[in-house]
């Protein structure tokens, strides 16, 4: 067997002058090389010893291999018999160690361009990997958000929070935008759960419909609050398949939708005046501040005053719970930050190659999101409590007492 012949005396010189311990042309490459090489001879005089056949050393096939201290040709011995299968480095791998994938895939679900990438390890490691390579290791991450998509969920989640965000996806020679419906779950511990992403040509009812139905199939049975934008046929594409669901319109898109037909010279004094609205502390003095608004503005903008009263049995939900209760459903707020997290990762791609690369990616960063959504989130103990009594028995097969 080859002992290592790894000179210290000239590596310690080395790392007194300054030179990289890992990298293009480190100090350990040699080392890392001259090990391998001499575990594998070890591997191959073992496989002699129980290879009953006549059998004997063939000399070694020289491949370039890739590990995080740089890259080295090793030389792998071979066998006359060719029944010598090599376990420390495998036929045909060309990587010593799975860290440079787990950099790739920590570096891509940072939002990292390929380009970047490419530089971040041949920088730090002194290796070249094509654009091919890392799409090849980031397309390890497709079966895993495969099964994530259709993993059973819990059978009820005290909130929900819908919403989509927009993206331009290649298809056919030319880049269409393409919905990505969103949606993040609280369940019973309080804790967040993003419950699935899906993709549609367009936002509307009859799609978010189709990814309802998706939750209810995957084991979603009941929903007690259900917090969503604006969208026309929204609540009664919730209703028909969870009919018992309160549904709690997200007041910071009605009051952006209102102020698009609001004059600019008047938008200070509106939203003032609508402040006394939403701001309310009982839905008395809310409904009794609306009536103060239209009086003021309704001849002026009669369109933004019919929308608040025929939405208004949904957008004043939230009147019947206390602040703590409140806060969490009366925007979509919850979602909208994930949402805030997709843009930060796409934010310098103009378009994707096709629905998976737009995927995997936010995937990639949903999994690093979710790391923080460990404790549940803030009064949850008393808001479990409220909603125990508001939607009273719903909650007692799925929680201890």
């Amino acid at each position: 067997m080859t002992k290592p012949t790894f000179d210290m005396e000239a590596a310690i010189q080395a790392l007194r002058d300054g030179k990289d311990l890992t990298g293009k042309d480190g100090i350990l490459t040699p080392l890392i090389k001259q090990l391998t090489e001499a575990a594998m001879q070890a591997e191959l005089e073992q496989h002699l010893q129980q290879d009953d056949s006549p059998n004997r050393k063939n000399g070694s096939t020289p491949k370039t291999v890739k590990s995080p201290s740089g890259s080295f040709e090793l030389h792998t011995p071979r066998d006359r018999a060719g029944t010598f299968e090599p376990q420390i480095v495998k036929k045909h791998q060309t990587q010593l160690t799975d860290e440079l994938e787990r950099k790739i895939i920590a570096l891509f679900s940072l939002g990292t361009s390929y380009q970047d990438i490419r530089c971040h390890i041949e920088d730090i490691y002194g290796i070249h990997v094509s654009n091919g390579t890392i799409n090849s290791v980031t397309d390890k991450l497709l079966p895993e958000l495969q099964a994530w998509r259709e993993r059973e969920l819990d059978a009820i989640y005290p909130i929900v929070w819908l919403d989509a965000i927009h993206y331009k996806i290649k298809e056919h020679g030319r880049f269409i935008t393409k919905a990505v419906y969103t949606i993040l779950g609280l369940n019973v511990e309080g804790k967040k759960e993003l419950l699935g992403l899906y993709l549609s040509e367009h936002e509307g009812a009859h799609h978010w419909l189709a990814v309802l139905t998706d939750l209810y199939n995957r084991g979603v049975k009941d929903i007690l609050i259900a917090c969503v934008d604006g969208l026309l046929g929204f609540p009664e594409a919730i209703a028909s398949i969870y009919p018992k669901t309160e549904i709690q319109h997200c007041i910071i898109h009605q009051i952006r939708n209102s102020l698009k037909y609001v004059a600019s010279k008047n938008q200070k004094a509106f939203i003032a005046d609508l402040k006394c609205v939403y701001k309310a502390t009982t839905l008395a003095a809310a409904e009794m501040a609306l009536d103060e608004l239209e009086a003021k503005w309704g001849e002026k903008y009669p369109l933004v005053i019919k929308s608040w009263r025929n939405k208004w049995h949904t957008l004043s939900a939230y009147f019947k719970y206390p602040d703590y209760v409140r806060t969490a459903i009366y925007t979509t707020n919850a979602v909208e930050a994930v949402h805030r997290q997709f843009r930060k990762l796409t934010k310098t791609k103009g378009g994707f190659a096709n629905e998976n690369s737009l995927l995997k990616l936010l995937y990639a960063g949903m999994l690093q999101a979710s790391e923080r959504w460990t404790h549940p989130v803030q009064n949850w103990n008393l808001t479990l409590s409220q909603l125990s009594i508001h939607f009273e028995g719903r909650l007692d097969a799925h929680i201890e007492l």
